[in-house]
């Protein structure tokens, strides 16, 4: 699979879970401007055949390379950062979540869901964007996962597939700031990430961060039942020069922890 193929396959399955990125991206391009994708992100579990050191063998069949590696103690993730191999094409950033630092309840049922997956099947690049390759939970379970990690509970819903795209700001030519995006997203009826403020990071930390909220849409649980849910949101990232002059490539865990939030449940929020 050429790289051009993997990310339009993956903007498709993306833009039919997150709607609100089709219509920000058309917005941004009524407006003359050049859309160019800072970096997308993936979410998964620290187990097998799922775990980080499986998925992100296709991204190194790319030609991407590890840059950094980030752990985020408090909501028990590990995540490693990629860059492209040529210009022009995005970064990469691929979380896991730590099953077996959850509780007995809550690790039995992500050990569960990926042991119905397929070994064979993790070997497929499409599996970036497979979804649920698993039986659904039930309403019960997601609400257990939810209430120890949303980020559980989001993965074992929603499944494997890109979290977020997003939206370079060092590449729009009119609106050169995460606040000035923010606003504009705003005057299309959507709400922010507001968590840790509406931007996450500073020029001094080499990289300041926003996020829409999470579309939420209706997802089949066990027995039928259908409850609406978080699915995927859009960022926007403005990266400054680092000690070399070239711009810094790559994340900044505390911001990245609050943007993890942008799937958060609407009542939290």
């Amino acid at each position: 699979m050429t790289i051009d193929t993997f990310f339009d396959r993956l903007w498709a399955d993306y833009v039919a879970m997150t709607p609100q990125a089709g219509q920000i991206k058309q917005t941004f391009e009524d407006q003359g401007e050049s859309i160019t994708n800072d970096h997308v992100a993936f979410r998964t579990l620290a187990l097998e055949p799922i775990g980080l050191a499986r998925l992100e063998q296709h991204v190194l069949e790319l030609g991407y390379r590890e840059f950094a590696p980030y752990e985020f103690t408090e909501k028990k993730l590990f995540a490693k950062g990629y860059t492209p191999p040529k210009p022009g094409y995005p970064r990469i950033f691929i979380s896991e979540l730590k099953v077996h630092d959850l509780s007995p309840a809550a690790a039995k049922i992500l050990t569960r869901i990926a042991g119905q997956i397929e070994a064979s099947r993790v070997n497929q690049a499409d599996v970036m964007w497979a979804g649920t390759l698993w039986e659904p939970i039930s309403v019960a379970e997601y609400e257990l996962l939810q209430a120890e990690s949303e980020y559980a509970a989001w993965f074992a819903s929603i499944g494997l597939r890109p979290n977020h795209f997003t939206i370079s700001i060092n590449d729009l030519k009119k609106t050169t700031s995460v606040e000035a995006v923010l606003k504009v997203v705003e005057g299309l009826g959507l709400a922010v990430n507001t968590s840790g403020g509406r931007v996450k990071g500073s020029p001094e930390v080499l990289l300041e961060q926003g996020s829409t909220l999470a579309d939420v849409m209706p997802i089949q649980f066990a027995g039928g039942e259908v409850r609406e849910i978080p699915t995927c949101y859009y960022e926007f990232a403005k990266r400054y020069p680092a000690a070399d002059g070239e711009l810094f490539q790559g994340f900044v865990a505390a911001s990245a922890d609050k943007i993890f939030e942008s799937t958060d449940s609407r009542e939290k929020k």
